[in-house]
């Protein structure tokens, strides 16, 4: 018995659910000029996996990787829901 399924599965649900709250700051605070970092911390996490040997450390810098390069997209998609009303405005950003 493999208790790796498990623990990758368990740490993809985490860092896809973290990940939810930090566009949502992230836009609230910096606008969409923020993602460029996510794009470095994408292609840094793809990177990362392709030369660790755990496959499960592996796994997950991929996950963190891509969900990075997710993020790029939410964010610009949190950014029309700003202007639609659904989520508060940052009133000291232009």
């Amino acid at each position: 018995m493999s208790a790796n399924g498990v623990i990758i599965g368990a740490a993809v649900f985490f860092i896809i659910g973290i990940y939810h709250p930090i566009v949502i700051k992230a836009e609230y605070y910096f606008g969409t000029k923020i993602w460029p970092l996510f794009l470095v911390f994408g292609i840094a996490g793809i990177c990362a996996s392709l030369f660790l040997a755990s496959h499960i450390f592996s796994a997950l810098c991929a996950v963190w990787g891509f969900s990075s390069l997710w993020a790029i997209r939410e964010l610009f998609e949190q950014k029309i829901r700003v202007e639609k009303g659904w989520f508060p405005k940052n009133p000291k950003r232009q």
